[in-house]
């Protein structure tokens, strides 16, 4: 079934990279420095002007591996229909949005809406999203994961914002699925500097390795 094998791949990578950039070239060079540091997972914000063309290059380059390219600040239907067609593997918002989960149930694409409250985790769990998007995360921390987890066992949780080297442990030994990580890793990337991306995307992975080798240890 398309929509578990995807949401497998995204649990797999665990780190989910957010690519901002001021035009294609950089959002496309920042994808592809990221993913040469090891990190697999990739959401292309919308906020990148023509994310579609972006979305159909990674697609395009990725395809049959496992690195997972999703859509992100998706705001309305129309345009995560967009991003499906230019490939997107996921989708995900800063608010929940009913339509959207709807076109998303219908492609089988998984949904990952940004909340905030219990009452929209919720709203969103009944609409079928399958991973909910703690946003912003900086505003929590990872003690908001079990408070969650208290009503709601089942829920899956990727906290974007906030989430750092320092603290992505303590993040994970909370129960999130995944973590959304952005500005600190693509801070390089504005100044052309994307080698220095790489190496930040594989302190990253690697960080990532050694919290899953200790839990499994």
């Amino acid at each position: 079934m398309k929509r578990v094998e995807i949401l497998s791949r995204l649990e797999k990578a665990g780190v989910i990279a957010v690519v901002r950039g001021k035009d294609q070239t950089e959002a496309l060079l920042a994808s592809r420095a990221i993913i040469e540091g090891g990190i697999q997972g990739i959401e292309v914000t919308f906020t990148v002007p023509n994310a579609q063309a972006v979305l159909q290059e990674l697609a395009a380059a990725y395809q049959g591996q496992e690195v997972v390219i999703g859509a992100g600040t998706v705001l309305d239907a129309v345009t995560a229909r967009l991003a499906i067609m230019a490939g997107a593997e996921f989708v995900v918002s800063p608010s929940f949005d009913s339509e959207t989960a709807e076109l998303c149930n219908l492609y089988q694409i998984p949904y990952l809406p940004g909340c905030m409250t219990i009452t929209e985790m919720q709203r969103a769990l009944k609409s079928g999203a399958d991973i909910i998007k703690l946003f912003p995360g900086s505003a929590f921390g990872p003690s908001m994961v079990s408070a969650v987890k208290a009503p709601l066992p089942q829920i899956n949780l990727m906290p974007t914002g906030g989430v750092s080297l320092e603290n992505m442990a303590t993040w994970f030994d909370a129960g999130v699925v995944a973590v959304g990580v952005g500005g600190n890793l693509l801070a390089p990337a504005a100044e052309g500097d994307f080698s220095k991306v790489t190496r930040m995307a594989r302190q990253y992975t690697d960080r990532l390795a050694e919290i899953r080798g200790n839990k499994h240890g």
